[in-house]
C-alpha cells in the first residue's frame, strides 16, 4: 500500500498544474474582460450613440398623438335659420392595438349592447382603411344613455374600448333643402384612395366628407383644420395625462340667399307632383329658392343609410335622388319665345310692324310636312310679334326662325347661357343642349335642315334646358341683358361672395321694352295664355307659359291625354319676373306631365311671387 502511494506521489506534477491553472485563469479573465467590453460597448450604443432612437421608441409606446377633429362649418338660410347643424352624439370606438383579443372584445360588446352584423362588418372595413396605428375606429354611432351606462360598468373588462363625444351633422329642415345643401357621409374606399398625405392629415379624426350639394362644393372651407393632443398612456393603453394640446380651427359658416319661407311655399305648391321651382334675385344672381320634387331626408345618409332605405330611394320611379333643378334636361317649349323674339328684332328679321297670316300651320316650300300651331285654326290674319308672345303663336315663330336661321339663333341663345353650365356653386350640373349646325354635323353626321330651325323656335326638337338655365335666362331678360352667374352662397365665413357678370347683352332699349310689354300681356291681357293667374294681383308680372311634348305625335294624329300613360303627358312650364317696372325676382317652373304651363305651372309662380313680396313687406316692417 505504501509503495502504491509513493508511486502516485512521484507522478503528480504540481508545477504543471500551476501553469495550467494560470493559463485557464488568464483565459477566463480575458473572456470576462471581453464580455464586459461588449457590455460596455452595447451600453454606450444604447445610452450615447442610439439614445435618441430608443428614447423616441419609448415615447411612442408611452406617448401618442391623438387628432382632434374641427367643428364643421354651419349653413344658414337668408333669415339665419340653421340648415346644417352639428349635434353632440356618443360614438363607441375600439383601438385594436390596445386589445389583447379583438374578436373577444367585439363579442363582449355585442353581449352588452346591440351590435349588428352590419355594424361589425363596417367596423372591420374601417379598420382596414384607417390611416395610422392606435387610431380609434368607430363601431356604433348614436349610443343611448342606457348603452353608455352598460359599457361604463364593464369598462374594466374592455381594454381599448372608448366612448367618444362627437359632433354629428344634422339637417333640421329634412327634405326641404336636400338637393341644395346636400349631405355628408362616411369616407369610402374610393375617396380614401384619392387622398394625398396632406389630405390624410387634414382628415385625421374625421370620418365624414361632403357627398353632394353645398356640403361637397364647399368641403374644403366647411371642414376646418385638424387639431392634436399628445397623451401619455400606461401599459394597458389607458390615458394618464395630456402633455400638449393644439386647438383645431373650425370650418367656415355658409350664409345663403335661399329663404326657408319661399322654399316651403314652392314645395307646398308642387303638392306631391314631380317637378322643379327655381327663383333668382334679378339684381344679384342669388338663388332664393331651388326645389326639386320629390326629395328625401338627408339625415338618413349621415351615419350610413340602411340597405332597405337606399333601395327604396334608388328604385323609386319618381327618382327622389335626382336633382331636377340642375340635372333635369327638358324641352323648354314656348318659354324661349321671348328670348328668340328679342333675337329676331335685333337681327332685323322682324320689326314692330311685321305681320303674318296664321291658318293654324306653317309649310316650307317643296315640303309636304305641316308644322302645326297649338291652336287649331290659327290666331288670325295679322299676327305680330307681340300677339305671338301673348297668345304663344307657333306659326309666327316658325316663319321668323326660317328667315333668321340657326346661324343667328344659336349665338344669340348662347349669350343667355343656353347649352352651357351656369356654374352654380353646387356640383353635378348638366349643360343642356342648344343645338347648332356644327353640333349636328359633329354628333350625328347630318346637315342642318330648315325644319330643325323651326323645331327649335318653339322649344322642341333637340333643344334641352335645365330649370336653372331657364331661370337664368329669365333673369337676364328681366335685367335687360345683364347675364349674372347664379350663386347660392351670399357669405362664406366673414367674406361676402361677389356678383359676377357673365355677359352684357347689347339689345336696343326699345326692343327690351317691347318684349317686357308682351310678357306682361301674357299675364295681364284678356287673351294672354296665363291671364287667369292675374286675378286679384297687386303688382305687374311678366311671364311666358310653355308646354313640352314628352312623346312624339304623328302628323295625322292629335294629342289625347286619355290615350297616354300619365308619365307620357306633356310637361308644363312657366317663366316670369316681377314687378315689370323694376324686376326683382325671376322664376322658372316645370311640372312634369302637368300638360299645360298656364294652368299647372303658372299658379305656382303666382304663389311664389306673392310670398316673396309679402316677405319683403314683413322684413321691411321689422325694426
Amino acid at each position: 500500500m505504501m509503495w502504491a502511494g509513493e508511486q502516485l506521489h512521484q507522478f503528480k506534477d504540481h508545477h504543471r498544474e500551476a501553469r495550467v491553472f494560470a493559463v485557464r485563469a488568464a483565459i477566463s479573465f480575458l473572456m470576462v474582460v471581453a464580455l464586459f467590453g461588449v457590455l460596455l460597448a452595447r451600453y454606450y450604443r444604447l445610452q450615447v450613440t442610439d439614445h435618441e432612437v430608443y428614447a423616441t421608441r419609448s415615447d411612442r409606446n408611452r406617448i401618442h398623438v391623438r387628432p382632434i377633429p374641427p367643428n364643421r362649418g354651419l349653413i344658414y338660410d337668408a333669415q339665419g335659420q340653421l340648415l346644417a347643424d352639428n349635434r353632440p352624439t356618443f360614438t363607441l370606438s375600439v383601438v385594436s392595438e390596445r386589445t389583447s383579443n379583438l374578436e373577444q372584445t367585439l363579442d363582449h360588446l355585442a353581449n352588452l349592447i346591440e351590435v349588428s352584423e352590419r355594424d361589425r362588418e363596417n367596423f372591420l372595413k374601417r379598420l382596414r382603411q384607417r390611416r395610422r396605428p392606435f387610431e380609434a375606429v368607430p363601431l356604433r354611432y348614436r349610443l343611448t344613455e342606457e348603452e353608455i351606462s352598460r359599457i361604463a360598468v364593464n369598462e374594466f373588462e374592455l381594454e381599448g374600448v372608448e366612448i367618444e363625444a362627437q359632433l354629428t351633422r344634422a339637417y333640421p329642415k329634412g327634405a326641404l333643402f336636400a338637393h341644395t345643401v346636400g349631405y355628408v357621409g362616411r369616407i369610402n374606399e374610393r375617396e380614401l384612395s384619392s387622398f394625398d398625405q396632406a389630405t390624410y392629415e387634414r382628415y385625421s379624426g374625421t370620418h365624414s366628407i361632403g357627398k353632394i350639394g353645398l356640403e361637397r362644393y364647399y368641403e374644403s372651407e366647411l371642414l376646418g383644420q385638424v387639431g392634436s393632443e399628445n397623451i401619455e398612456t400606461n401599459a394597458h393603453g389607458r390615458v394618464l395625462r395630456t402633455l400638449e394640446f393644439t386647438d383645431p380651427q373650425p370650418g367656415k359658416d355658409l350664409y345663403l340667399f335661399l329663404d326657408s319661407r319661399l322654399q316651403q311655399v314652392a314645395v307646398d305648391q308642387l303638392a306631391g307632383r314631380r317637378g322643379s321651382v327655381v327663383a333668382i334675385d334679378v339684381k344679384t344672381g342669388g338663388v332664393l329658392a331651388m326645389v326639386s320634387a320629390p326629395a328625401y331626408d338627408p339625415n338618413l345618409f349621415v351615419n350610413g343609410i340602411s340597405y332597405k332605405d337606399y333601395r327604396a330611394l334608388n328604385e323609386s320611379r319618381d327618382l327622389p335622388l335626382f336633382n331636377r333643378s340642375i340635372q333635369g334636361q327638358y324641352p323648354p317649349g314656348s318659354t324661349i319665345k321671348p328670348m328668340l323674339g328679342l333675337g329676331g328684332l335685333e337681327a332685323g328679321v322682324v320689326d314692330f310692324d311685321t305681320h303674318i297670316f296664321d291658318p293654324g300651320y306653317y309649310q316650307l316650300e317643296n315640303d309636304e310636312r305641316l308644322y302645326r300651331d297649338w291652336k287649331k285654326g290659327g290666331h288670325g290674319r295679322r299676327v305680330d310679334l307681340r300677339q305671338a308672345i301673348v297668345e304663344s303663336c307657333d306659326t309666327f315663330f316658325y316663319d321668323m326662325a326660317f328667315r333668321m336661321g340657326v346661324d343667328s339663333m344659336h349665338p344669340f341663345g348662347d349669350k343667355f347661357g343656353l347649352g352651357e353650365r351656369t356654374r352654380l356653386d353646387i356640383p353635378s350640373e348638366r349643360p343642356g343642349l342648344w343645338p347648332s349646325r356644327e353640333w349636328k354635323e359633329r354628333v350625328r353626321g347630318l346637315h342642318w335642315f330648315p325644319g330643325d330651325s323651326l323645331n327649335i323656335s318653339i322649344g322642341q326638337g333637340d333643344v334641352l334646358t335645365t330649370p336653372l338655365q331657364l331661370a337664368v335666362m329669365t333673369a337676364t331678360i328681366a335685367s335687360r341683358g345683364t347675364h349674372l352667374r347664379p350663386r347660392l352662397v351670399k357669405q362664406l365665413g366673414d367674406q361676402p361672395t361677389e356678383r359676377e357678370v357673365v355677359d352684357q347683352i347689347e339689345v336696343q332699349p326699345q326692343y327690351w321694352d317691347y318684349v317686357h310689354s308682351a310678357m306682361e300681356g301674357v299675364v295681364h291681357s284678356a287673351r294672354g295664355t296665363a291671364h287667369r293667374i292675374s286675378r286679384g294681383i297687386g303688382y305687374k308680372m311678366a311671364g311666358k307659359s310653355g308646354t313640352a311634348q314628352v312623346v312624339g305625335i304623328a302628323q295625322d294624329e292629335e294629342y289625347d291625354a286619355d290615350k297616354l300613360d300619365e308619365r307620357q303627358w306633356d310637361h308644363a312650364l312657366f317663366i316670369g319676373f316681377a314687378p315689370v317696372e323694376d324686376p326683382q325676382i325671376a322664376v322658372a317652373i316645370i311640372v312634369e306631365n302637368g300638360e299645360h304651363g298656364s294652368s299647372a305651372a303658372g299658379p305656382i309662380a303666382r304663389e311664389v311671387f306673392d310670398t316673396y313680396f309679402a316677405m319683403q313687406a314683413e322684413d321691411n316692417a321689422k325694426p
